[in-house]
């Protein structure tokens, strides 16, 4: 049975941020990274651009073998963790071994959810999640004549674009009554959805899928209000859950995802949990939440890492902020924060453009905005760092990305 001093389940931001942390601490001590992928490690946030072919898939690894060599880094792709013994410190994989470790890192990031959709699983689908399928679904791309998107979040929303550029009729059914729901309002959304409509992408919003079977051409989805749609190619983008099922019996608390301190420790001594897998603490209030955005993963590795190798730099987690970036048919969306945690101070918009500020108590706490310049990585760490705008609050409400970047150079350290 191989034995090591760290044992890393995952491979992408939260797992590499927590390597590097670990080393830098530690240099000798021994690490093995296990991914249940059998490829280089990978950001989950290139994929669309596999799919679309404007990156190959064998030029994305974010790291290579030889840089696992020279960190010392035992590297085991193809080999997912099954089952994990706490008291006895070992992790079982898929392949039958066994590695017993001294302290355990979980990010095992999340898998795409399948709604229990009537008939579902009965017909060929795509997901789009992992390297193999974003080959998967470019591969289908010439072959696709109709296409049908089942959810209207990040993930769907690019697949339709990349869909409709491919020359395919793309169909989107969505719940919700508007476009990416958990990032954009109403009025921030219809401008999106106008940009889908002008390429021709149908959008059945507020529709719930109440049967799919097989059809001549694929699938056959029907709606609740009566829509039948054929499709050669169906894609679920349903949102996705936090892989845990390993975990069953083994004593680590598990609520949507891993609970998790603010130093990532997991309920069980000698485990920790950072990325998409792990339930923190949120920013606004004191809920434990998830946060599925690569800075919080790289930042939840780097504090998980230095906990694990005993660095005393280390500093608690200050609370998950969340921030996308989304680009659509050469358009940019930004959503930073919250849109309930404050008052709207600004808010404008126009057919193409869209802004909204969220203040509270002279803090910034969110902002949103759809070709409209700023910075999102400033406007995120104004928030986590909760600086006070009472000297500037005016000049950043008028010109919040001027006014972001002189406080920047002021009081970055």
């Amino acid at each position: 049975m191989q034995e090591t001093q760290y044992l890393i389940v995952g491979a992408s931001h939260a797992a590499l941020s927590a390597l590097q942390a670990i080393r830098m601490q530690d240099a000798e001590g021994s690490v093995t990274l296990v991914t249940r992928d059998d490829a280089l490690p990978y950001s989950p946030t290139v994929l669309p651009y596999v799919v679309s072919g404007r990156s190959a898939p064998e030029r994305v690894a974010l790291k290579d073998g030889a840089w696992f060599e020279q960190n010392r880094v035992g590297f085991i792709r193809g080999a997912a963790v099954t089952s994990v013994d706490a008291a006895a410190k070992r992790a079982k994989l898929s392949s039958g071994e066994e590695i017993a470790y001294a302290k355990l890192l979980l990010a095992t990031g999340a898998a795409p959810i399948l709604p229990p959709i009537p008939g579902l699983k009965d017909v060929k689908f795509h997901v789009l999640r992992s390297l193999d399928d974003a080959i998967g679904l470019h591969q289908a791309l010439p072959q696709t004549k109709q296409a049908v998107v089942l959810g209207a979040g990040l993930v769907g929303m690019h697949a339709a674009e990349n869909l409709a550029k491919a020359g395919a009729q793309v169909s989107v059914v969505e719940m919700q009554p508007r476009v990416l729901a958990g990032y954009f309002d109403a009025e921030a959304s219809a401008i999106i959805e106008a940009a889908f409509a002008a390429k021709g992408i149908k959008l059945l919003l507020g529709a719930k899928v109440s049967r799919c079977e097989t059809a001549d051409k694929g699938a056959r989805v029907t709606t609740d209000k009566g829509a039948t749609l054929d499709a050669d190619l169906l894609l679920v983008a349903a949102g996705v859950a936090p892989v845990t099922d390993f975990l069953a019996g083994s004593g680590v608390a598990v609520d949507r995802g891993i609970l998790v301190d603010d130093s990532m420790r997991s309920s069980v001594d000698g485990i920790w949990a950072a990325g998409d897998v792990a339930q923190a603490r949120g920013f606004y209030d004191e809920a434990k939440t998830l946060n599925g955005i690569l800075p919080s993963a790289v930042e939840q590795g780097r504090i998980a890492g230095m906990a694990m190798a005993g660095d005393p730099a280390v500093k608690p987690w200050p609370g998950g902020v969340p921030l996308n970036t989304y680009t659509f048919f050469g358009q940019q969306a930004v959503s930073v924060g919250s849109q309930d945690a404050g008052e709207v101070v600004r808010k404008e918009a126009d057919a193409k453009h869209y802004l909204k500020i969220v203040m509270q108590d002279n803090r910034l706490t969110g902002i949103f905005g759809i070709n409209v310049p700023f910075d999102p990585g400033v406007m995120w760490e104004i928030i986590l760092r909760r600086i006070d705008l009472s000297p500037v609050r005016e000049a950043f409400i008028a010109e919040p990305q001027k006014t972001a970047r002189i406080l920047m150079s002021r009081t970055w350290r």
